[in-house]
């Protein structure tokens, strides 16, 4: 099981972290590189339910617009609103201010889905292998 404040990884380079009684998400520091500077997010609606690996929002950059897969299933919580006004948060704080939107925790089934994603050691070698 992940252990609160440890970020998760999918394959998709979105991360997740328990906080309390809500699962924050956000891209990987390798997305928000990948994508450029962004200037734009469309963030989904609270209360909406997602499936793990269903693009629920996007992140648009000086190079692309791009979607966000959301880590798992669930129902959106709250969403990053600060990131309307101030979206180069996600490049300049990817895992910190730059979060998008947290899922409300449901139970174990979901806790054991968030342990079944990568762990950062994992998932950067995962980065590597794709550079290669």
């Amino acid at each position: 099981m992940s252990g609160v404040g440890e970020r998760r990884f999918s394959r998709d380079h979105e991360w997740a972290r328990l906080d309390g009684d809500r699962i924050l998400v956000g891209i990987s520091d390798y997305a928000q590189d990948a994508v450029g500077d962004v200037v734009f997010v469309d963030l989904p609606a609270v209360g909406v339910q997602v499936k793990a690996g269903e693009a629920v929002a996007e992140v648009e950059s000086t190079k692309t617009v791009s979607s966000v897969m959301s880590p798992l299933a669930g129902t959106v919580q709250a969403i990053n609103e600060s990131l309307g006004g101030a979206p180069e948060q996600i490049n300049a704080d990817p895992y910190g201010a730059g979060w998008m939107f947290a899922l409300a925790v449901d139970g174990s089934a979901q806790r054991t889905e968030l342990a079944g994603l990568m762990d950062e050691a994992t998932y950067l070698a995962y980065v590597d292998e794709l550079a290669t």
